[in-house]
């Protein structure tokens, strides 16, 4: 196999944690020698440590606090403060960033729902990189940005979109070096994925940070309450959706259950191929929506098997024929579609016996990729099941990669077995 630049065992993580802790300690430090100006510190960081309270899940097990990112890039873009220029500094900043952040992170350790420090680093040196550009050109008034004319104020504020800008991609670098860490993909597969998942909300948080900071010379501390208002509803509303997404899921997770209660699958079958699935799929950097596809999917791949007369031996659907299996994948297509909701999941689930390839015929173009990974996935764990002998892991993939002609993407077939490898290195 080809090589790819990965990061393993927790480095990435690390490296992250660390930086952010090295440029506190710094900042703490330059902070104490020469003190900001403690009201207008106390205000933007009074909204960073209440965004860290009231934090969102997202997607992939991650958390987000948009109102400390929006509150934190509003201070390191404060140009003037009621009129008056402002003279906090670089260090400055990310002191005042990384106290709220900690102060806000008290109350959930108190709850049983700390954050991860991660988390909290990456949002530190966001607003760090975001300071690091801006308060140099603006230098309390002093710098290039900070003797604009009044009529001007144009120029400032494409300055701080493109300061917000450049802070962005800062964070979907510092983004994919923690996913690939966490999720063992590749870094360049991780990094397209953030870059598609962080733009949407990403983009409203830069918005609102420079917004507040553009509000505040005129009203001041009003500023950040009244900009962000419309963050928090946004936030609300988010939550709202992420719990009933976690409903769905909890609903799912039962029903993929009904084929091992039957006696249809065995016990673990279609938990084993959804993790394998979804790490298949992270390495070929799917987006988020295609994962929760992927995911759903992968837990109901079975439920067909229910319209059989008698289960087949062990559940393994790779030991059918192919008409077999494509009548299972069609009647477990049928039963989710009656859901009105899950059409694309119904449609994954429908073509996953689906060939990669027919004899005499070009590649089927039309073949989702998730279908293609559940195909591979739910053969290798029919194979295989809870075993950890290594001799079975590699027969199995030697099987899948003689079928690779016509049954199984080759791609698919080539990641699934870099993943189960990596795994047995693991001892997972």
């Amino acid at each position: 196999m080809r090589a790819r630049t990965r990061l393993d065992d927790g480095r990435g993580v690390a490296l992250v944690v660390w930086l952010a802790a090295m440029v506190a300690l710094v900042a703490i430090v330059q902070t104490a020698l020469h003190p900001p100006d403690l009201w207008i510190a106390g205000v933007f960081g009074l909204f960073i440590a209440v965004g860290e309270v009231v934090r969102i899940a997202l997607p992939g097990g991650r958390t987000s606090a948009p109102l400390t990112v929006a509150a934190g890039l509003a201070y390191a873009l404060l140009p003037t403060f009621g009129s008056v220029p402002t003279q906090h500094r670089f260090w400055d900043v990310i002191t005042v960033a990384a106290g709220a952040s900690l102060a806000g992170a008290i109350p959930l350790v108190a709850a049983g729902r700390a954050p991860r420090l991660d988390e909290i680093a990456r949002r530190l040196l966001v607003v760090s990189v975001a300071a690091g550009v801006f308060r140099p050109l603006y230098d309390g008034g002093a710098g290039p940005l900070g003797r604009l004319d009044p009529d001007q104020t144009w120029v400032l504020a494409l300055a701080m979109l493109g300061v917000v800008v450049v802070a962005g991609l800062a964070d979907v670098l510092l983004s994919a070096v923690v996913r690939a860490d966490r999720s063992r993909a590749p870094f360049s597969a991780a990094l397209r994925t953030e870059g598609r998942d962080v733009l949407g909300l990403g983009s409203a948080i830069g918005a609102t940070g420079v917004l507040i900071a553009l509000a505040a010379g005129i009203m001041s501390s009003w500023a950040v309450p009244v900009f962000s208002v419309p963050l928090l509803l946004t936030q609300f509303s988010f939550r709202r959706y992420a719990s009933i997404r976690h409903t769905y899921l909890q609903t799912i997770h039962s029903l993929s259950r009904v084929t091992e209660v039957g006696g249809y699958t065995e016990t673990g079958h279609a938990h084993r191929v959804t993790e394998l699935a979804v790490a298949v799929g992270h390495e070929l950097g799917m987006s988020e929506q295609e994962l929760r596809h992927l995911e759903y999917a992968a837990l109901m791949h079975d439920l067909g098997q229910l319209s059989l007369a008698s289960p087949i031996p062990g559940g393994a659907t790779v030991m059918a024929s192919q008409q077999e299996q494509q009548r299972i994948a069609d009647m477990g297509a049928a039963v989710i579609r009656e859901t009105g909701v899950l059409d694309r999941v119904a449609e994954i689930v429908g073509r996953q016996s689906d060939p990669y390839r027919r004899p005499h015929e070009d590649i089927d173009s039309t073949l989702p990729l998730a279908a293609r990974i559940i195909k591979a996935a739910n053969a290798y764990d029919d194979l295989v099941g809870d075993s950890r002998e290594s001799s079975r892991r590699m027969e199995a993939l030697e099987r899948l990669r003689l079928s690779m002609a016509y049954h199984y993407d080759p791609l698919v077939v080539r990641t699934l077995a870099g993943v189960v490898q990596r795994r047995e290195r693991l001892g997972l």
